[in-house]
């Protein structure tokens, strides 16, 4: 049973029939009666101005409907993408998932291309043709039609793009965080999580990453991307983040794209690299000799694994960099104030160092991966000095502080993510 319905009148005008209201207000209460007991939503869409074709029929001002429409809740709109976003907004306040659309015949493909924008596999969908509701031939309706074309697809993209981009920005201003060590040959940054448009509580509001198990759609995602590419001053059409797997694979840009990795490097002026992380350290690597940079995606695994010392060696390989050059910067992670492994993992950061671990006689001790990779790193050759892992935002532990990260640790899995970027100015 859904646990919301669905109503689509958008854009539709009723026959010139008297008793249009009342068959009409038999479709609702059927709806109501099949749906109202267990769906905890139950929505009309419009458009902002439904009409028949004679007069005093608008759906607002209807005397037999104005009551009964009391029951649902309408969502009036000029536009689809806005009607849909907002319809969205609401099923995600309420937390729901199983959705039932009642659509005119000839609609339901295009309301499936929307709905294939805005939702992700969190939800599912199930569509019922308003007309085997509508009896007695409510709607004029044109033909289905079956088939969205490449140019129609791209209208509904436009449009969507077009709407979330005049959405204002949520909890506070876009903020980029920077370090000295890099110089400004490079755009290099770490993102926090305020400034972007993505509303869910545990995503808000400049969620990163999108995925078939959280309700940030692409479209969302990319509309913050786009906010952050203009702010930082890189082009979104050349961005890359790493296909994360845990593990300590390197993808050299330019060399066949592996199916995941952990590491990017690139010497190509113009492309932005960029790592994700909430707990997990986004880092970051410049070379202002070699002009070459990389970016890697470091957890517990990827720290034991090495994949930071094998994006270094990686830009040796690949660049001729030299490891006095390369200047290394930790981002935002979870500190050892928040995680703790299970012993028999912990053991291996304890036989790295044992400053690496708290409380080693305890079943769960604290782990501090940011001290094991500053470790790792000098093990390999890069100079004290040109390693930043400290200063006041860089250190702060992303599950202590809410207000400016994302965190997997205190927000559960379907956690919003940050990243760190870099590029080389053209």
């Amino acid at each position: 049973m859904a646990e919301a319905v669905l109503i689509d009148l958008f854009g539709l005008k009723l026959n010139s029939q008297k008793n249009c209201h009342q068959t009409l207000l038999k479709t609702l209460n059927a709806v109501q009666y099949h749906h109202g007991a267990k769906a905890k939503f139950l929505c009309i869409m419009c458009c902002s101005n439904i009409s028949c074709d004679h007069d005093n029929c608008e759906l607002e001002t209807s005397n037999g409907l104005s009551a009964f429409l009391r029951e649902f809740e309408t969502v009036s709109n000029p536009s689809m993408a806005a009607s849909l976003y907002t319809i969205k907004q609401k099923i995600d306040e309420k937390n729901l998932s199983s959705i039932k659309v009642i659509v005119p015949v000839h609609r339901k493909t295009l309301m499936k291309a929307f709905i294939g924008q805005l939702f992700t596999d969190v939800y599912s969908f199930e569509f019922e043709d308003l007309q085997m509701t509508l009896k007695g031939g409510l709607l004029k309706q044109p033909t289905e039609i079956n088939i969205i074309t490449a140019q129609e697809l791209e209208a509904i993209q436009n449009e969507i793009e077009t709407y979330l981009r005049s959405l204002p920005a949520l909890k506070g201003e876009l903020t980029i965080i920077t370090s000295p060590l890099i110089p400004d040959i490079f755009i290099h940054g770490f993102t926090t999580r305020t400034g972007g448009i993505s509303y869910i509580p545990t995503l808000s509001s400049f969620n990163l990453f999108s995925s078939s198990k959280r309700r940030d759609p692409k479209a969302v995602v990319q509309e913050n991307l786009r906010r952050l590419g203009n702010a930082a001053g890189f082009n979104v059409k050349k961005f890359y983040r790493v296909k994360i797997d845990h593990a300590n694979d390197v993808w050299i840009m330019g060399r066949k794209e592996p199916e995941s990795y952990d590491g990017i490097t690139t010497n190509q002026r113009g492309v932005t690299i960029a790592a994700l992380g909430a707990d997990c350290i986004p880092i970051v690597f410049a070379d202002p000799v070699k002009k070459a940079c990389g970016v890697a995606h470091s957890g517990w695994r990827g720290t034991l694994l090495g994949v930071a010392m094998a994006t270094v060696n990686a830009m040796i390989a690949e660049y001729g960099c030299s490891l006095e050059d390369i200047i290394v910067v930790l981002g935002p992670s979870v500190g050892p104030c928040c995680f703790t492994l299970p012993r028999e993992s912990a053991k291996a950061f304890h036989n790295l160092d044992p400053r690496c671990v708290r409380l080693f006689g305890s079943p769960n001790p604290y782990v501090d991966i940011r001290k094991a990779t500053r470790i790792l790193l000098e093990q390999g050759g890069i100079l004290p000095q040109n390693i930043q892992d400290q200063n006041q935002d860089l250190s702060l532990c992303t599950s202590c502080h809410p207000d400016k990260f994302f965190s997997h640790v205190r927000d559960g899995l379907n956690f919003g993510t940050q990243i760190g970027f870099i590029s080389i100015r053209e």
